[in-house]
C-alpha cells in the first residue's frame, strides 16, 4: 500500500482571495491644473497689456487706406493704464519673451489635460452638454427657477473653458503669422493675410477678456471655488471611462 503523504505536505493549498480593488482617487483640481492655472494669471495679464501697447502704435484694423468698416472704433487707442511696455519696441520685447513661457505653460496644461483624462469632465461635448448649457442659461436669466442636475462643471462652464482653449490656440497661431508674415506666409494665408491675422489675434483677446470677466464674477459668487484652486479640494474616485 502507498504511504500516505505527511501531514506537513499540502497537496491542495487554499487559494488566496484576491485583494479588493482600491479605487484610484484624485483631487477635484489636480496639481498640474492648479499650477498652470496660477502661472497663466500673470502671463496672460502681461501678454494682454503688452499686446495692447503694440496695438496702440496702429490702432486700426485693416490695411492702410482700406480700413474695415465693421470696426467702429478705428484709431482709438486703449487707455494707458492697461498698457505695458512704455513704447512699441519695449512692448514687443516683453510680448515675444513672455509668449514662449505662455506657450510652454499651455502645452503642459494640454498634455496633462488629455493624458490624464481630465478632458472627459472639462471639455464641452455637445451630445452631453448642449442641453445642460441651454437649461443653465435659462436658469441664469431667470427663465426657470430650477437649475439642471449638478456635475463637476455645468454645460455653460464647459462651453466657456473649451472656447477659451480654442481662442488661445487661435491667438498663438495668428500671433506667429503676425510675427513672421513672410517666413510663415502659408500660416498668414489661413487667416486671410496679415491683416486678417491681426483681426483674429485681437478678437481672441476680446474673447479671453470676456471669459476672464465672467470667470471672476462666478468666483465672486462662489468663493469656495478659489480655495479648491489652492488646496485642490476633496479627493474623489476616478471614474473609469465608458
Amino acid at each position: 500500500m502507498p504511504e500516505a503523504p505527511p501531514e506537513s505536505e499540502n497537496l491542495n493549498p487554499p487559494r488566496r482571495e484576491a485583494a479588493p480593488d482600491v479605487p484610484r482617487t484624485r483631487r477635484e483640481q489636480p496639481l498640474a491644473i492648479r499650477l498652470t492655472h496660477w502661472l497663466n494669471v500673470p502671463l496672460i495679464a502681461l501678454m494682454a497689456a503688452s499686446g495692447l501697447q503694440i496695438f496702440s502704435a496702429y490702432p486700426e484694423l485693416g490695411p492702410r487706406g482700406a480700413l474695415y468698416r465693421w470696426y467702429p472704433i478705428q484709431g482709438v487707442r486703449p487707455p494707458s493704464w492697461i498698457r505695458f511696455g512704455d513704447w512699441l519696441a519695449g512692448a514687443r520685447h516683453w510680448h515675444f519673451a513672455l509668449a514662449w513661457f505662455l506657450v510652454l505653460n499651455g502645452a503642459i496644461y494640454l498634455a496633462y489635460f488629455f493624458w490624464s483624462g481630465e478632458w472627459r469632465r472639462r471639455l464641452f461635448i455637445p451630445r452631453r452638454d448642449a442641453l445642460n448649457a441651454l437649461r443653465m442659461s435659462a436658469y441664469y436669466t431667470r427663465l426657470t427657477r430650477t437649475p439642471p442636475p449638478e456635475d463637476f462643471y455645468n454645460g455653460l462652464q464647459r462651453l466657456a473653458y473649451t472656447t477659451a482653449i480654442i481662442a488661445g490656440i487661435a491667438m498663438v497661431l495668428s500671433g506667429l503669422a503676425i510675427y513672421k508674415p513672410v517666413q510663415l506666409h502659408w500660416l498668414a494665408m489661413l487667416f486671410g493675410g496679415y491683416d486678417g491675422a491681426r483681426v483674429v489675434h485681437f478678437g481672441g483677446l476680446c474673447i479671453l477678456a470676456m471669459f476672464v470677466a465672467s470667470h471672476l464674477v462666478l468666483v465672486a459668487a462662489h468663493p469656495r471655488e478659489i480655495i479648491k484652486m489652492i488646496d485642490g479640494g476633496a479627493r474623489a474616485a476616478i471614474d473609469k471611462p465608458s
